[in-house]
């Protein structure tokens, strides 16, 4: 059985550790909650809150999907949490679309965020309609790509420390994270599935076409 990769399990720690945090926007008035963060006019009615638990979500459950032994081990297991995490991706992406057009960080903050949220949306619903249609192989590629950008949650806390620590002006700053948050990820996803590509080589290409008498 193949085992996860070292770069699994800091990608899983991280998000885990992200998505448990990110769970205190469900607790009002919690230290670093709705209230505390970047101003979003739409946070009132509750966007940003769902977001972030559902997008917490995903980011637990997509990466565990990633995981040989537990796909192996437990096949209704790993459909039954894609279900979820499709779920909670879609849904999620369509208030991180609500929550782009409200943010305070202008038409270059909409543009990343928003951008962000379709590219999430199409991937995530592109992997989900080649599972339903048991093309697995293109599923799994899709999910990768789905799980990049998933990853945003946690590429963005990994930015925001460093605009600190280097005395950055913050809103500039954030414009840029807006955009540096998803698109280095997806480009490192195709980056892998390129890699995989060619180590891999598909049974088409692999094995002659024979002719049927």
């Amino acid at each position: 059985m193949k085992k996860a990769g070292v770069w699994l399990w800091v990608i899983a720690t991280l998000a885990t550790g992200v998505g448990l945090a990110s769970y205190r926007y469900l607790i009002p008035g919690a230290p670093g909650g709705a209230a505390n963060i970047l101003a979003n006019s739409f946070a009132r009615y509750g966007v940003l809150t769902a977001h972030a638990a559902l997008g917490a979500t995903a980011l637990i459950l997509g990466a565990l999907q990633f995981f040989p032994g537990i796909r192996a081990r437990w096949p209704t297991w790993h459909r039954r949490a894609g279900t979820v995490y499709v779920s909670c991706c879609l849904t999620g992406g369509a208030a991180g679309l609500t929550l782009a057009f409200g943010t305070t960080s202008g038409p270059i903050g909409t543009a990343g965020f928003g951008l962000l949220a379709l590219a999430w949306l199409a991937t995530t619903g592109n992997a989900w309609r080649l599972a339903r249609a048991r093309d697995f192989r293109r599923h799994e590629r899709w999910m990768i790509r789905s799980y990049a950008l998933t990853l945003a949650a946690v590429t963005l806390r990994l930015y925001l420390p460093v605009v600190f620590i280097a005395h950055l002006d913050f809103m500039p700053s954030y414009r840029a994270i807006s955009f540096l948050c998803w698109v280095p990820n997806l480009i490192a996803a195709e980056l892998i599935l390129l890699a995989r590509g060619r180590l891999r080589t598909t049974p088409p290409l692999a094995t002659p076409s024979r002719s049927r008498g």
